[in-house]
């Protein structure tokens, strides 16, 4: 397929364009100091490490490099994962098509704002993981009722597969399409019902949230004070840029 790889993450910096920071958050801050002194603006970082913003990245990174923050799924796998975005104030405007393409190989991409990175994590980022429970639990109704596993296993996928196309293709909001199946006093309700009863939709609101609570938790941990305050002081500096790009503007 003609790819190359390395042990060493300068090699990768010294003959990339787009470097993806594939980590796992403990990870980003040495990472970033073996590349700093090599990285430059005509590159651009992705990184897809859990909570670790942007601004934290760029301070970790030599002034004004291009910084992407992404929250991919595993079913990129196999080429329908969900992805979203969001660019540094470094990037070009070029840089969100070079990512989007590179992204949608994979499956879905679409740029948001920075502050629907954990949200997203806590849905899409999280969400195969819920929805593998969720086949698990139908294909073990199945066995209950009858049937040989991989058979419930292979209708379960199927069924969760046609309901997301159906879901997307229609337009229909999921309540019309879901009271769509259910008959009066037919089996579709008796078993919403029962999956009412339970807290189904309560329980996936609480582990979207719990997901999203604990990426936030996750990027604030992951870093070294140091570089936090880092990050604090370039914060402040910005503002400082800004105040005095404004009273500029007011003496003209």
């Amino acid at each position: 397929m003609g790819l190359h790889t390395t042990h060493e993450n300068t090699e990768v910096t010294h003959k990339s364009d787009v470097v993806f920071l594939a980590v796992k958050p403990p990870h980003v801050s040495k990472v970033t100091s073996e590349i700093a002194p090599s990285f430059s603006r005509d590159q651009l970082l992705v990184s897809i490490a859990l909570g670790i913003t942007i601004r934290n990245i760029e301070s970790l990174l030599p002034p004004k490099c291009r910084v992407v923050r992404v929250m991919p799924n595993t079913p990129a796998v196999v080429r329908a994962g969900a992805s979203a975005f969001s660019m540094g104030s470094a990037c070009k405007e070029s840089d969100s098509d070079i990512v989007k393409e590179l992204l949608s190989t994979v499956g879905f991409a679409v740029e948001v704002p920075e502050a629907y990175i954990d949200p997203v994590t806590g849905l899409s980022g999280s969400g195969p993981s819920y929805m593998f429970a969720v086949i698990e639990g139908l294909a073990d109704g199945g066995v209950k009722a009858g049937l040989p596993r991989d058979l419930a296993v292979k209708l379960a996928c199927h069924t969760l597969l046609g309901a997301a196309k159906m879901a997307l293709e229609t337009g229909e909001h999921p309540a019309k399409l879901k009271d769509d199946v259910q008959s009066p006093a037919g089996s579709s309700v008796y078993g919403m019902h029962k999956l009412e009863s339970g807290g189904l939709k309560g329980l996936l609101i609480d582990a979207v949230e719990a997901a999203t609570n604990r990426s936030r938790e996750t990027g604030t941990k992951a870093l070294p004070r140091e570089y936090l305050r880092n990050s604090n002081d370039m914060q402040e500096d910005e503002k400082a840029d800004n105040s005095m790009e404004q009273v500029s503007k007011a003496g003209k």
